[in-house]
């Protein structure tokens, strides 16, 4: 936190060459706070670093679950799965999103300040001090949320606690030895700066005249060719509107979940946000039809299926080289369990465990075709290869050679493009990738799991049911219709175990299990099973990595060096 000042300076020399077309050359030292809040360029910069250190889908937290096994041994996930995670080294800590925090609180200073001038014209500079505003709201609220989500538990008193709630910039030499909320409270903090951000944002950039959100379009002398100035389409990657109430959802859904609050009115507020996005789509007809895979071709990074993601980056290889098997040039880095593979069901929607034309000798055959698509299995095509994980598989046989060769008799595909190859010469075929913050799966999935906890599998929250959500996303993966298992599904438990598994298999890989078996309360410590042909039979290996978590790491610490350093922050319990 301290550091803040130090990388104002040097964000300052980023913005410095982004405007070195409207800039006169200046001092070195005029780059200073004075400075800052009066250049829109220079302090526009401390509002965009809000922006780094959002949380993706590479991050492959699985390793530390029940899904993956990481290839690396002295992978951080491992590591911790395996029985290190305490309070001086826990990989999944977002303590440092702190720091975006009170980025976000310095450019906050400047707009309240009302000093800046974004334009000449009156209009034109009041609408960007409401987008401006809105968007460092969001993004502290966010940030906060990140912290919450990591550190949030049952605190030494044994009260469920939050975090810290930052609303103003703390100088280097200033107070940062304050306690932690409690837990609702710190959750009613970050609504409250979502809600004042949902008032100044635009639903949507680029929105035509007749749609204006009426903060807007009632504005003194409302001049629409100035608004497109602030709020084109050219802004779509910046968060909006339409994804704050999204991070409602998601931040509603983890309240009341639980580990937590397990409070109807946030399962309330989690389906009322979502079921209000969702039907500007169509509802459940809205599913993104391609939402199964991430990268089906390259116009798929840009479908409807991405409510929020990063820019597009160029031509690459990086997490192909990573996960692709030995044999196709790759260092099968994450290996998905078999646990993961058995949560697949069957092409009738059957869970594989229970139905008759489960074949545990041809264990790959009429399974969900998202099977297919998420995991390597033995025998597949995949990487320009035929992979062969048990007996006679080469490099791709199950250990064949260290920290390359699957552990598990899998490898993964998800998040991975499809078209990359790495060539036996060196030559590479890269493909673009973008990072993803949200997508509307997710969001009905959150609409799913909240409207069966607040009345079962047929409660309507606007028109929608858990069941119309978890039948569109089975209908979309290719299960057979009638779903005749979904049918038959009628009790708010058994509903609650299938939105569960959808959501294990529809997220995977995407950095979601890690958080979600903390906030159900579910066992952490179920072992890594493998799976291993062995030229005649298919043998279970039925402890390939075990997982060594404490009982109290539901809630994870706070870092030993904050409460070193602040006697008023209290740890969790256990640590």
């Amino acid at each position: 936190m301290k550091n803040l000042i130090k990388y104002i300076l040097i964000m300052l020399v980023f913005t410095g060459m982004i405007a070195c077309d409207t800039l006169e050359p200046i001092d070195e030292n005029r780059l200073d706070f004075d400075f800052v809040s009066t250049n829109p360029d220079a302090a526009e910069g401390i509002l965009l670093n809000g922006y780094s250190n959002l949380v993706n889908q590479y991050s492959f937290s699985e390793a530390a679950t029940d899904d993956a096994v990481n290839n690396i041994l002295d992978n951080n996930y491992k590591r911790m799965a395996l029985g290190e995670l305490n309070a001086q080294f826990n990989p999944a800590s977002r303590w440092n999103n702190f720091e975006r925090v009170f980025w976000a609180n310095r450019f906050l200073e400047i707009v309240d300040a009302q000093e800046m001038q974004w334009s000449i014209d009156t209009l034109t500079n009041q609408m960007f001090n409401m987008r401006l505003k809105g968007e460092a709201l969001a993004l502290r609220a966010l940030h906060h949320f990140y912290v919450l989500q990591a550190h949030a538990g049952v605190g030494e008193s044994g009260e469920l606690l939050g975090i810290p709630y930052f609303t103003e910039f703390v100088e280097s030499d200033g107070d940062f030895n304050i306690p932690r909320l409690s837990f609702e409270a710190s959750v009613q903090a970050i609504m409250k700066d979502f809600d004042e951000a949902l008032g100044l944002l635009p639903t949507d950039y680029g929105l035509s005249e007749g749609n204006v959100d009426p903060w807007y379009s009632n504005l003194e002398n409302f001049d629409y060719n100035k608004y497109q100035v602030v709020n084109d389409n050219f802004f779509d990657l910046r968060i909006s509107g339409r994804i704050v109430k999204a991070l409602k959802a998601r931040l509603a859904l983890f309240a009341a979940s639980p580990s937590f609050l397990n409070d109807q009115s946030y399962y309330n507020m989690a389906a009322n946000n979502a079921s209000e996005i969702l039907n500007t789509i169509g509802g459940v007809a809205g599913l993104e039809p391609t939402g199964v895979e991430f990268y089906a071709s390259d116009d798929n990074i840009v479908s409807s299926e991405m409510l929020w993601r990063g820019s597009i980056g160029g031509n690459s290889t990086t997490y192909e080289e990573r996960m692709f098997p030995p044999s196709v040039n790759g260092r099968g880095e994450i290996n998905p369990t078999h646990n993961f593979v058995m949560a697949f069901p069957m092409q009738d929607g059957y869970p594989a465990t229970e139905a008759n034309g489960f074949d545990p000798q041809n264990p790959y055959a009429n399974r969900d075709p998202r099977l297919e698509k998420y995991v390597v299995v033995n025998g597949a095509s995949y990487g320009g290869g035929i992979i062969n994980t048990g007996v006679g598989g080469g490099n791709d046989r199950l250990d064949s050679i260290p920290q390359q060769s699957t552990t598990t008799g899998y490898y993964l595909k998800k998040l991975l493009h499809p078209d990359v190859r790495i060539n036996n010469d060196g030559t590479k075929s890269g493909k673009r990738h973008a990072d993803v913050y949200f997508r509307y799966t997710e969001l009905f999935l959150i609409l799913a799991e909240s409207a069966n906890e607040i009345g079962g599998p047929d409660y309507q929250v606007n028109g929608i049911t858990a069941r119309d959500v978890i039948a569109g996303i089975r209908n979309r993966a290719g299960i057979v219709s009638p779903d005749n298992y979904l049918a038959s599904i009628t009790s708010q438990e058994d509903m609650r175990e299938l939105i569960r598994n959808e959501r294990r298999i529809e997220l995977s890989f995407e950095g979601h299990r890690f958080w979600d078996l903390r906030r159900w309360g579910l066992p952490l410590n179920e072992a890594a099973k493998g799976y291993f042909y062995n030229g005649s039979n298919y043998v279970e290996l039925p402890s390939v990595e075990i997982r060594n978590y404490q009982p109290f790491a539901t809630y994870m610490p706070i870092p030993n060096a904050e409460t070193i350093k602040f006697s008023e922050l209290e740890q969790n319990n256990g640590w």
